[in-house]
């Protein structure tokens, strides 16, 4: 499953974003019920700001546990993870292999991805 999740997130970061639900009991026919609990956003090159201030301050409101902002143009990764009402930041460049807290033994090597 961890093979397949890996190749998920590489086809997806090809678009614009992409989430996670980790508790099942979210999914409905109608899509997911309450805060996906991992999103990761490409940043827009026409409007980087939507993601950096509006979504972030959005997706905290809502309860998403981990916002990560993949910055192309900075070549960098931001990861949120929300911790009581705030998110706690870290920074990683697109030569670092950043461990996806969600899961205890799943890592994202961004050398290997052709951002």
């Amino acid at each position: 499953m961890r093979i397949f999740q890996i190749y998920k997130l590489h086809l997806y970061l090809r678009l614009a974003q992409w989430s996670n639900i980790c508790n099942r009991t979210k999914l409905t026919d109608q899509g997911c019920d309450g805060a996906p609990d991992w999103i990761i956003k490409i940043v827009s090159p026409c409007n980087p700001e939507n993601d950096y201030i509006k979504k972030l301050n959005l997706y905290k409101n809502a309860g998403v546990r981990k916002y990560w902002i993949v910055d192309p143009m900075c070549k960098r990764v931001i990861v949120y993870q929300l911790a009581e009402s705030r998110f706690e930041m870290d920074t990683f460049s697109f030569k670092d292999k950043v461990k996806v807290n969600l899961y205890h033994d799943l890592y994202i090597d961004f050398s290997n991805l052709e951002l």
